[in-house]
């Protein structure tokens, strides 16, 4: 018997790939590899040749073994390991590093897709005062241990409803910051509708990240997208941030659009917004039951991966041009990125990142905001529930159901928690359609990775 590995292989555009999920190795491949792969955990060396001198020759079939057998040795690919929950799937202490501030639970918009019911939750419409502002802001000082970076985004809702708010909110941050020895970077997630000349100015000149939301053609955008008069946002939101990211020279943003069944042809509308001039681009899965019309069902995926594919040849073909862009979800690390621990357990939510509403009341994240049994507790009182936090420190690939299992474990880490309960009534069992859309994405990502690699060694050689 040959020594095992834990491998996943995929086709992205007619070509073929081999992922090392211990290791992170990514190669390309071709078809007598691919086919060797298939056999090579389950059978001999005798019975693999045996098994396929009916398609090449023997020569060849020992050829290809004997490469994958130098790569083990080399340790590009590794021998499957057992992994278990270790020490290092354990979060120690109690440090909040982020806050997602809701400043604003009203909005000017009547999105149809808004996981937020327009802004206000499921709750009352209503503002944040300066007052439990600033307390958000002590509560996540006081609870940052050592970190000299902390982190707070303005959430709504749309926050610009409460523009004088959010500056009292900042001043404020960068005096106690200060004084602590703390540094806050400040971001704000917009409609962009209230993104006039002086919001402007005033976030290039804090330094803000901006994340602005635009569904991409006028067509798509306009569809999900209206104001309370049901009227179309598209002009709007472009006319405004179009000289925002030019004033800015393309840094410190993201542009961020939602595609749903009604769109499934995505990529056309990343394009557009390539066209538009924009550098830096997200494109999201709709989060819906199946009642809803735009929702995403099974029986679209086939679609859906078709379209990351279509995406990964247009990023590929405008790279390295003046219309290069960063798609979110396409920038991956081949050393797979953060270190372990961050891999195991995911985005932080609960216990490094929290959700404060406008009346100061604690969630694990905002999209938990709402569901009061997710109520932490007040950033007027502190933590009430920590045995809710607890749940969301236990919550990684080894707890999560089929995640040890499954080959992109160490790239989504288990998933979103707020899908998996939205969808399954618990954070450890993920939902298997976001699953689904995430692998593909992955393997599209891994892909585009693996070519601009590729290049720039025959660039360099």
């Amino acid at each position: 018997m040959v020594q095992k590995l834990e491998i996943h292989k995929f086709k992205v555009a007619n070509k073929m790939y081999l992922l090392d999920v211990n290791a992170g190795s990514l190669l390309k491949i071709d078809q007598l590899i691919w086919d060797i792969l298939d056999l090579y955990n389950d059978f001999s060396r005798e019975e693999i040749i045996l098994t396929l001198q009916a398609k090449y020759d023997k020569q060849q079939i020992e050829d290809g073994l004997a490469e994958l057998e130098e790569l083990i040795k080399e340790g590009v690919l590794l021998d499957q390991k057992n992994q278990s929950p270790n020490e290092m799937c354990s979060v120690k202490g109690d440090v909040i590093k982020a806050l997602c501030l809701h400043i604003a639970h009203d909005c000017n918009l009547r999105c149809s897709y808004c996981f937020a019911c327009e802004g206000n939750f499921g709750g009352t419409a209503g503002l944040m005062s300066v007052e439990t502002g600033k307390a958000a802001l002590d509560f996540l000082l006081a609870h940052s241990g050592k970190r000299h970076n902390c982190e707070v985004d303005f959430f709504g809702g749309e926050p610009l409803l409460n523009f004088s708010v959010l500056k009292e909110i900042v001043e404020y941050g960068k005096r106690i910051g200060h004084q602590r020895g703390k540094n806050i970077r400040f971001t704000l997630t917009t409609n962009a509708i209230l993104l006039d000349q002086e919001v402007q100015d005033y976030l290039n000149k804090e330094g803000f990240s901006v994340v602005l939301s635009l569904d991409g053609r006028k067509e798509t955008n306009d569809r999900m997208r209206v104001d309370k008069g049901n009227n179309g946002t598209y002009e709007r939101i472009v006319e405004r941030i179009v000289p925002f990211v030019e004033g800015r020279n393309h840094t410190n943003y993201y542009v961020r659009g939602t595609y749903t069944r009604y769109n499934l042809d995505f990529g056309a509308d990343v394009a557009h917004l390539v066209n538009l001039g924009f550098k830096q681009i997200s494109v999201e899965p709709v989060i819906g039951s199946v009642e809803q019309d735009y929702a995403l069902r099974e029986d679209d995926l086939p679609k859906i991966y078709a379209e990351y594919e279509r995406l990964s040849q247009l990023y590929l073909e405008l790279y390295d041009t003046d219309k290069e862009f960063s798609f979110f979800h396409f920038n991956i690390n081949l050393d797979q990125g953060p270190c372990l621990p961050r891999r195991l357990v995911g985005c932080g939510a609960g216990y490094e990142y929290v959700a404060v509403t406008p009346e100061g009341d604690i969630y694990p994240c905002h999209q938990f905001v709402g569901r009061k049994e997710f109520r932490l507790g007040s950033v007027f009182t502190g933590i009430e529930n920590p045995a809710i936090r607890e749940e969301f420190k236990n919550a990684n690939i080894y707890t999560k159901e089929g995640c040890a299992e499954c080959w992109a474990r160490y790239y989504c880490s288990g998933g979103c928690h707020a899908n998996a309960h939205l969808f399954n009534g618990s954070i450890l069992k993920p939902d298997q359609l976001s699953c689904s859309i995430m692998k593909k994405r992955l393997e599209c990502a891994l892909a585009v990775q693996g070519e601009l690699l590729e290049r720039s060694m025959r660039k360099y050689n």
